[in-house]
């Protein structure tokens, strides 16, 4: 549970969610990622690293470069525990629309 904490805290900054939307299009290095914010480069592996921390992004060493994208595990742990939350929803749905369509059918009953 401490690392969906810590995921739901990496989404948190508008910054973090355009990196992971940016990095679903494809690995991207640190410059490739900084290039349309108005930020340094240190302050967007600041934002990395908070990612990285969360299970979100991975990095993978090519010579020099550090490209970096999404990883799988993380994403797929918040996935599943919206899933949890998404059935319970449709759940409560539908025990609400069992209910309606019982008080609809005791107000039919009753003007006839």
């Amino acid at each position: 549970m401490s690392n969906l904490d810590a995921a739901f805290f990496a989404l948190a900054d508008p910054t973090r969610r355009a990196i992971l939307a940016r990095l679903a299009k494809g690995e991207a290095t640190v410059m490739e990622l900084a290039e349309p914010f108005e930020m340094t480069q240190p302050a967007i592996s600041q934002h990395l690293k908070v990612l990285e921390d969360a299970g979100l992004v991975v990095r993978r060493v090519e010579g020099t470069k550090r490209p970096r994208r999404l990883a799988k595990g993380g994403i797929e742990a918040m996935d599943q525990w919206l899933r949890m939350l998404r059935k319970a929803l449709e759940k409560n749905y539908d025990r609400l629309d069992e209910v309606l369509a019982t008080m609809e059918k005791h107000k039919k009953g009753e003007t006839r």
